[in-house]
């Protein structure tokens, strides 16, 4: 699933494209990726609307029109969001269409069909996107060692799986709560409750440092967008542990271990982010 610094990418890319372009139609193929209202009403209420810009909040896209009206999307397992010619060929598991004056077209593929849109008229609450939900980004002022320890610290949940919850930190995914982790040696089965104030520290001056980092090995071009078709994210080279399992640690060289915590699968050095006695 794409977390924030690939959905970061999708927005530094697509958002100054978008910018000031007029939505001609918008063609739902499968009108299950619209969340809300029904398919037939957002194409409806999107038809004639400019684009003002595009904004990320978490894992979503917020794409922001003149009227105040947005429409607010989530990739999940394998959207992506090509700008291409109209007259070009379409990928497969292509399922909305927003057609634009002037003959390009943004186009939603997934071939899982888990992503999903929703229209948020100007002046509604948006109660349904989840957004509404979300806690604060990592790059927020308000974002700190304080606000992790109260959130988190009287907490018997592992550490992985706080750094997991959207409603404490907005964007986190699998990936990088595993590359956080590590450079914070924090071992991630180790309970909230158990981290000292040093620890708390560490790991709130980590987060924004590691985003950083992935967001910027992330950054493409647009042509190099499209030929990688959304989805050709440059992060893998830079992974330390994530997806590798039974090799040696960067730092130390012990063989990195794969353990399952709250239902995921977590990578991490037993030397680097030793197990603690709790």
């Amino acid at each position: 699933m794409p977390e924030l610094p690939e959905v970061e990418t999708v927005r530094c890319v697509l958002e100054p494209q978008l910018r000031g372009l007029t939505i001609e139609n918008v063609r739902a193929i499968r009108p299950e990726v619209i969340a809300h209202p029904d398919a037939a009403q957002f194409c409806r209420a999107l038809k004639g609307q400019q684009i003002q810009k595009m904004d990320r909040r978490g894992k979503f896209l917020q794409i922001r029109l003149q009227s105040g009206d947005q429409i607010v999307l989530h990739l999940r397992m394998t959207g992506s969001l090509l700008l291409m010619p109209a007259e070009s060929e379409m990928e497969a598991h292509t399922h909305l269409i927003f057609q634009f004056a002037g003959g390009t077209e943004l186009r939603f593929c997934d071939p899982r069909r888990f992503g999903r849109f929703w229209y948020v008229a100007s002046g509604t609450e948006d109660t349904f996107s989840g957004v509404a939900r979300l806690g604060p980004e990592p790059f927020d002022p308000d974002f700190s060692a304080q606000y992790l320890e109260a959130q988190c610290g009287a907490r018997k949940k592992t550490i992985k799986e706080c750094l997991l919850d959207q409603q404490i930190l907005a964007g986190i995914g699998n990936i990088y709560a595993d590359e956080i982790l590590f450079a914070a040696k924090l071992c991630p089965q180790a309970r909230a409750c158990s981290l000292s104030k040093q620890e708390w520290e560490r790991l709130a001056a980590v987060i924004p440092e590691r985003l950083h980092y992935f967001i910027q090995k992330n950054r493409i071009s647009p042509q190099e967008y499209v030929e990688g078709k959304g989805k050709d994210y440059r992060n893998t080279p830079y992974l330390r542990i994530y997806g590798h399992a039974k090799n040696p640690c960067p730092v130390c060289g012990a063989l990195l271990k794969k353990e399952k915590i709250g239902g995921r699968s977590s990578v991490f050095c037993p030397s680097c982010q030793p197990i603690r006695s709790e």
